[in-house]
């Protein structure tokens, strides 16, 4: 995974995200920010919720809202690298790394 951050002030966070075909991410989640993602290039699908079984895929030009606390993680379409662009808004990590999404609530 190749990030690149492009702006960070205060509660903004913008930045630059490539990662490779059919990488799966580990399981995490953003603190008190709340993340916005516009894919450029590629395929990801997002896989969250109770023992992680929901899930939204989106392709180049889909829109992402993924809310503050939401643990999750990304996996990458099989047959290309994936570009998106993100915008994070709020206060804490960038990131926190967890066990998994947890069971049913």
């Amino acid at each position: 995974m190749d990030r690149r951050q492009l702006f960070d002030h205060a509660d903004r966070w913008v930045g630059w995200v490539q990662t490779d075909a059919g990488l799966a991410g580990g399981w995490h989640h953003h603190g008190a920010r709340d993340s916005y993602i516009y894919v450029l290039r590629g395929g990801v699908t997002i896989e969250y919720g109770p023992t992680g079984r929901d899930q939204v895929t989106a392709v180049a030009g889909d829109f992402i809202f993924n809310p503050a606390r939401m643990v999750h993680r990304e996996i990458t379409a099989p047959d290309e690298p994936a570009e998106f662009f993100v915008i994070r808004v709020g206060t804490g990590p960038q990131n926190v790394n967890v066990d998994g999404p947890g069971g049913e609530p």
